[in-house]
């Protein structure tokens, strides 16, 4: 019986491995494993008297005024009793809020969506109910576009 060696053939065992990249440029994944945009759409639904809402919106939009972020917050179309003296007590920094209503020829959603499409604002919170799924869609793609949250308040 005669041994014959066989020919070196074989690639050592990591060197498949160095011949090709290890890391998958992102748009090269397929849609499914790509990491997911973030969320920049909320909805908050409050129910009983306006005041008890208020109440309970207070923490949220305190938090908010407080960024540390230099862009605005944005309140849009808020309820008759989100005054300057509620801002105050409810103690908000009101040199870092905006407060807008939208003029007769436009809606309190275009208003929005324009203002979350700027970027001037981190944060816009609208007063908008209902809301429609395109409605919805439209925000969505305005606040990502701005790179802004949209924070939309249902009162009921």
């Amino acid at each position: 019986m005669q041994f014959h060696p066989a020919p070196n053939t074989q690639l050592p065992l990591f060197e498949a491995f160095l011949a090709q990249p290890m890391i998958t440029p992102l748009q090269e994944l397929p849609p499914a494993m790509r990491e997911p945009l973030p969320e920049v759409f909320s909805e908050l639904s409050l129910r009983g008297a306006a005041g008890n809402c208020l109440g309970l919106l207070a923490p949220i939009l305190r938090e908010l005024s407080q960024e540390q972020d230099a862009r605005w917050l944005t309140l849009i179309a808020p309820p008759a009793n989100v005054t300057q003296t509620w801002l105050r007590d409810a103690g908000l920094n009101r040199e870092r809020i905006l407060i807008l209503r939208p003029r007769s020829n436009q809606t309190a959603l275009d208003l929005t969506r324009e203002a979350l499409r700027l970027g001037r604002s981190h944060t816009v919170v609208s007063w908008l109910s209902p809301l429609s799924a395109s409605a919805r869609q439209q925000l969505t793609a305005a606040a990502r576009d701005g790179e802004a949250q949209s924070l939309n308040v249902r009162l009921g």
